[in-house]
């Protein structure tokens, strides 16, 4: 697979002049490992290195792959009333939140619609959130807007974010730290990694078993260089984390889900918890929830599918899905040639009445229809691990 290429669809690619562009403490590292550059959310960021995004991806899928993801915004929420002001703006069950405990979560506008995607980790006394890159100047100012006179939201540009992603990630980084193989999906805690005071959640973007650490900047490459050294490790770029996440049937906002897009339209309504919808003991209180409820109760007119090709051909986000009778029915939001399951694959919103499984629809790519038929999403299955080594 030495040099393959794959055709990256990242939502966020921009035209930044070079000399604009942000770094992350590890541009040197990009560099010196030979990685493509490109701008991304204001930064320069590394989309694959020599080996190509095709090997990066499988290597992922079999072994452990360091992603640097230092460009997404890292918050702190402190105060006694940092859970119910939380759940002011967030639709999740925030104060049930056990210590240690990581969530899912959103900020929604008063239509219902998606602001940005986040996650959300409990670490006492503190609440610690990341959010997308591309948002995370308005999601502060949006929290701080909200719910400042109710706790302090700090943000925390000191801090670099690494994503070691993989089934072999808990093997490499429990040489660092052995401790982390008690940790299970979607959990968090402080650990020391090669000399510094991280904090470390089981979790990710690639559908794998893995983690991301919230290191401090002067530790961060350094912290790279001993994970890139053990021997099942091998750096990935934001090509690779994409055509993962998409294949894991992750949204990336700003493609598949945005701020005219809902929860339940988008299959997101797992992450809204009982207690927080219609009936439940904290219902409602945050924004869009009068548009949000109802959908939960009737359905929404749209939903995010999956589709996968029955051609070879791949399908590009923006490319339009018509019926067997050429009416519109919807766009892809995201799609690639899945290197995994070696078939082109796509996310798209389709009419609830077309989102059965197997129902056969089209993709008009230069004037031709390509069949493509709904499948479950996750394209590839999860391997998260919910039961921690003992």
């Amino acid at each position: 697979m030495q040099g393959r290429s794959i055709h990256c669809p990242l939502g966020t690619l921009m035209s930044t002049p070079e000399s604009d562009l942000l770094t992350t403490p590890l541009h040197a590292l990009h560099l010196e490992l030979g990685a493509r550059m490109v701008p991304f959310a204001g930064y320069s960021m590394p989309v694959q290195y020599p080996a190509g995004l095709m090997a990066e991806h499988l290597h992922c899928r079999a072994s452990a792959a360091l992603f640097d993801v230092s460009h997404m915004g890292q918050l702190r929420v402190t105060g006694d009333d940092a859970a119910a002001a939380l759940e002011s703006v967030l639709p999740i069950d925030v104060i049930g939140m056990a210590d240690g405990q990581q969530r899912y979560g959103f900020l929604t506008n008063e239509h219902g619609g998606i602001l940005d995607d986040l996650m959300l980790t409990r670490s006492e006394p503190d609440w610690l959130l990341i959010v997308n890159a591309a948002n995370k100047v308005a999601d502060t100012a949006l929290l701080q807007s909200r719910i400042c006179h109710r706790c302090s939201i700090q943000p925390r540009p000191e801090l670099a974010l690494l994503a070691l992603q993989g089934p072999q990630a808990v093997t490499a980084l429990a040489r660092l730290n052995p401790t982390v193989t008690r940790m299970s999906f979607m959990t968090g805690a402080a650990v020391t990694l090669n000399g510094a005071p991280c904090f470390a959640t089981r979790s990710g973007y690639t559908g794998e078993d893995g983690f991301e650490i919230s290191v401090p900047a002067e530790q961060a490459e350094a912290l790279a260089r001993a994970l890139l050294a053990q021997p099942e490790v091998r750096p990935a770029g934001l090509g690779a984390r994409d055509t993962l996440r998409l294949e894991a049937g992750l949204c990336l906002h700003g493609n598949d889900i945005d701020a005219q897009t809902t929860p339940i339209e988008a299959g997101l309504l797992w992450a809204i918890q009982k207690v927080r919808r219609a009936g439940g003991a904290r219902a409602g209180g945050y924004p869009g929830a009068a548009v949000i409820d109802p959908q939960i109760a009737e359905g929404p007119s749209r939903r995010r599918v999956g589709l996968s090709g029955i051609d070879r051909a791949p399908v590009r986000p923006g490319t339009p899905i018509v019926s067997d009778e050429g009416a519109p029915l919807g766009t892809v939001t995201s799609g690639t040639l899945a290197p995994t399951v070696n078939r082109p694959i796509a996310i798209a919103y389709l009419p609830t009445a077309h989102t059965a499984l197997d129902h056969e629809v089209y993709a008009e790519v230069r004037g031709k229809r390509l069949p493509m038929r709904v499948s479950a999403l996750p394209f590839v299955p999860h391997r998260y691990v919910r039961t921690p080594a003992r």
